[in-house]
């Protein structure tokens, strides 16, 4: 069994994919864990990082691209922001729960121990994937052609939603 994570870790597109996991990983459980709001969003941004280096290993330049433009970057920026334009009443700290926390520690090793189980005795087909020569350009002939009427509506959905922000922060400010 263990000889399966010796032949997984002997290639380096393995050990980055498992670096990216576990840095993906990392950053949604800082980011469920930390206390205060600009710290999670810190951590958010790392995740989104590392999901972008998982596209690159799956040879999705274009998606790791605007995950760091869109996700990283203005996602995270638009909450920092909002986090900071919002008025905080003072939050009152939870009490500590050590019986909670002993129980979710048994509860992810179940989890890790089930999963390290079902991934270790899976068989996966063997085949060849045949990546498209210019994966942006394949995306662009998609979104449209095929997927026009549903990127538009989709323009039009968060247009509608930018400018019923600003009303309702219009209203707040009266």
């Amino acid at each position: 069994m263990l000889g399966n994570i010796g032949t997984f870790l002997s290639s380096g597109e393995n050990i980055a994919f498992f670096v990216f996991a576990l840095m993906a990983i990392g950053g949604a459980i800082f980011m469920i864990s930390f206390d205060k709001v600009v710290h999670m969003v810190c951590a958010l941004a790392l995740t989104f990082i590392s999901m972008a280096g998982l596209y690159v290993i799956l040879d999705a330049e274009f998606v790791a691209f605007v995950q760091i433009l869109i996700y990283a970057g203005a996602i995270t920026i638009l909450m920092i922001f909002g986090i900071m334009m919002t008025k905080h009443q003072g939050e009152e700290a939870e009490p500590k729960r050590p019986v909670h926390n002993v129980l979710l520690i048994i509860g992810s090793l179940a989890l890790f121990g089930v999963l390290f189980y079902a991934i270790q005795n899976v068989t996966f087909p063997s085949g060849e994937f045949k990546a498209a020569e210019d994966n942006t350009m394949e995306i662009g002939k998609l979104l449209f052609n095929q997927h026009v009427i549903p990127f538009e509506l989709m323009s039009v959905l968060l247009t509608v939603a930018f400018i019923g922000a600003i009303v309702v922060a219009k209203r707040e400010e009266d």
